[in-house]
């Protein structure tokens, strides 16, 4: 069982949503598209579910084209961001209710609700209505009554935004497991590099409309195959530095250089761009051969257990995370350290020269 997209696009009021699109989904994945608003997330989960035709392309489920199919002629379930149950409807009656627009008997009706409801964990809320749940629970009522359905191709678009924190993480939790029981083809599309990392998987990173690198989740994370991925990949996103290599060093600027070993060793003299997430500044040096550079402080956020630093750095504003609560203040001169293990070095088109040392050690 497969999904493949061959050279799908689609374009809306001359405007490109979605650039010509090479992917393939296979049985029993989870696949995980990731990126801010607007870069094509939704649009590219309506085009598999057949919501959308695209513009150019073919869409094939099992070795058939299904391009031109309406979507209730497919194999296909889909949970939105705001979940949507039947509130005059028990819980029972809400996962049954697929199966009865299917034409199945009572028994069937009822051995698959049951099934379902013990899967999701439901068990005890069947005789509900929905409005007697918690979020968390009606989340689970809406992904049991897509489950239910037996379909080949679940679509969940942002299925936990709306929740609060306690419940994303637990969903977050329950939602492999679900996948590992159901064995259908799994999409799951969210904005947080955080939730893509839990869920694991596969994670394709989008970027204004185009998929920028498709693979094993810890893969795309720890090796991105260009600074946008990396940019995507990250939250916050990605600090830059313009680098230039001369020799056998590495010049940081602020008078830092590293030995251009390994890999870096055979880079031509030129410029670069060094990407470092923001988890890896520091503001106090934890090893002997960190970077140090000067900034200024502009805003610093305390989020309880962490502080994010904004941080100006000869024009470039750069963002760090730094554990614990810090006593700092706006617009003094701060200096941040920065562990060379950590650096990612991006020729000048963009795409990645050599991963961080750290990366490939993991």
């Amino acid at each position: 069982m497969t999904l493949t997209l061959e050279g799908v696009s689609k374009v809306v009021n001359g405007q490109t949503h979605i650039h010509p699109t090479d992917l393939t989904l296979d049985k029993g994945t989870m696949n995980v598209l990731l990126g801010p608003t607007l870069s094509g997330k939704t649009t590219l989960m309506r085009l598999m579910a057949g919501l959308d035709v695209p513009q150019t392309g073919r869409i094939i489920w099992n070795g058939t084209d299904v391009t031109g199919m309406r979507v209730q002629d497919r194999a296909v379930a889909m949970v939105y961001q705001q979940f949507i149950n039947y509130p005059s409807m028990t819980v029972y009656e809400n996962i049954a209710s697929p199966l009865r627009l299917q034409g199945k008997s009572a028994a069937e009706i009822d051995a698959g609700v049951k099934k379902t409801a013990a899967m999701m964990q439901l068990t005890p809320m069947l005789e509900r209505k929905p409005l007697e749940l918690s979020g968390g629970q009606q989340q689970r009522c809406a992904l049991a009554r897509a489950l239910v359905k037996g379909a080949g191709l679940v679509l969940l678009d942002e299925p936990l935004a709306n929740l609060d924190y306690k419940l994303r993480e637990e969903l977050r939790v329950e939602i492999p497991r679900i996948f590992e029981e159901a064995g259908s083809i799994f999409v799951y599309a969210t904005t947080e590099p955080e939730e893509a990392l839990l869920l694991g998987g596969n994670t394709a990173t989008l970027w204004q409309g185009r998929v920028t690198q498709f693979g094993p989740t810890p893969q795309v994370y720890r090796q991105p195959t260009d600074a946008t991925t990396a940019r995507v990949f990250s939250d916050p996103p990605m600090n830059f530095l313009q680098i230039a290599k001369t020799g056998n060093r590495l010049m940081f600027g602020d008078g830092q250089s590293i030995g251009a070993a390994g890999p870096l060793s055979g880079l031509a003299d030129g410029r670069y761009l060094a990407g470092f997430r923001p988890n890896h500044l520091e503001i106090a040096r934890h090893t002997a051969d960190a970077m140090t550079f000067m900034t200024r402080l502009a805003v610093f956020e305390i989020t309880g257990s962490e502080t994010f630093i904004h941080l100006d750095h000869h024009g470039e504003r750069w963002v760090g995370l730094i554990h614990g609560v810090q006593d700092l203040q706006i617009g003094t001169e701060l200096p941040v350290y920065l562990d060379p293990t950590h650096v990612y070095i991006f020729g000048e088109d963009g795409r990645l020269v050599a991963p961080a040392a750290y990366a490939l050690a993991a």
